[in-house]
């Protein structure tokens, strides 16, 4: 019998969102409504982690933790100067600087492998790839299940070897970073129902669904090709709880925006957001550096959010996103396990 990932009393998971949207106050709406709440480790100081850990400890459910695998990808810094010199007519619009030179960082995985090992938490979810399987192991044997994020049946492969407890199977419509292990690949279109479907005809894992959730029936939809619970994140995108910014939820629910697309623009690795100016103007580059044109972009991005420029920031979204509603997450948790 396969074991079961979560414990939760609906099937419906709050997808991890670095960079804001996923707070504490999103985390304990979305387990008193029956869901199953995550925190998202990526950009933050191991001190905020901890912090937001407690509190949500304090709510007496379970929840998880995700974290971004350092990176090991060579930077052209040929490429990148340039591309750096690409956007220097983007970050002039605020009198920003830039520095040419790559920047890399492991988003500090160490110390906050360090905090999760010491105060372990019920569950840890990693994206962007594989760590040591030693560091899998100690995250375990610290009491966590952990669950590596994966996009087709070979990194599910991977995952098994590595000695994980579960996969995240992210189809190609989810919003964000792609979870992809290889971000240089070239993306075909996978439907997220079809991939739970490979992964678990090449693995015996249990499977989280993610990617192209955009109401009750896709959750049905997925549940039904064998997936244990359903990830959603872009739907949760413009609720009362949410981090997102002003800028990102007014442009969710503009209809000016049109299509989402898969870009490299704004962090150096492929990310699904609705189609703005910067990614017509710069799409094309698709410059493979992560997390060096995260550093290259991030003064600018936040600029433009704090000034709503939505044409210069990464409106991250998923096909889904045109049922972003606002409101309580809980009515948002709700209505996606209608008839579950």
């Amino acid at each position: 019998m396969t074991a079961r990932l979560l414990n939760s009393r609906l099937p419906i998971v709050a997808a991890p969102m670095a960079g804001g949207p996923s707070t504490v106050a999103l985390a304990r709406a979305v387990a008193y409504a029956g869901g199953f709440p995550f925190l998202a480790a990526g950009y933050k100081t191991p001190d905020a982690l901890a912090a937001e850990i407690d509190e949500v400890r304090a709510f007496g459910v379970e929840f998880g933790v995700n974290l971004f695998v350092p990176s090991q990808d060579p930077v052209d810094e040929a490429a990148f100067v340039a591309y750096a010199e690409e956007l220097k007519a983007e970050t002039e619009e605020y009198g920003l600087g830039f520095d040419p030179s790559p920047v890399a960082d492991d988003d500090r995985w160490g110390e906050k492998l360090a905090l999760l090992t010491d105060n372990p938490v019920p569950v840890v979810s990693l994206t962007f790839g594989l760590p040591d399987p030693a560091d899998i192991a100690a995250l375990q044997k610290a009491g966590s299940r952990v669950l590596a994020s994966v996009t087709t049946p070979d990194e599910a492969r991977l995952a098994r070897e590595a000695g994980v407890d579960g996969l995240v199977a992210q189809g190609s419509d989810a919003g964000g970073h792609s979870a992809t292990f290889d971000p240089t690949r070239t993306f075909d279109p996978v439907d997220t129902a079809i991939l739970i479907q490979q992964v678990l005809e090449t693995v015996d894992l249990p499977v989280i669904a993610a990617g192209g959730v955009d109401g009750p029936d896709a959750v049905r939809r997925l549940l039904d090709a064998g997936a244990q619970a359903v990830a959603v994140g872009t739907l949760l995108l413009r609720t009362d709880e949410a981090g997102t910014s002003p800028t990102h939820k007014q442009a969710l629910g503009d209809p000016a925006f049109t299509e989402t697309v898969l870009t490299r623009a704004f962090t150096g690795r492929p990310a699904r957001a609705l189609r703005n100016g910067f990614i017509d103007r710069h799409h094309q580059t698709g410059l493979n550096a992560y997390p060096a044109v995260h550093h290259l972009t991030r003064a600018l991005r936040q600029a433009a959010g704090k000034s709503g420029d939505a044409d210069r920031l990464h409106l991250w979204a998923g096909t889904g996103w045109r049922n972003a509603a606002t409101g309580p997450a809980a009515d948002v948790i709700r209505h996606l396990a209608e008839g579950v």
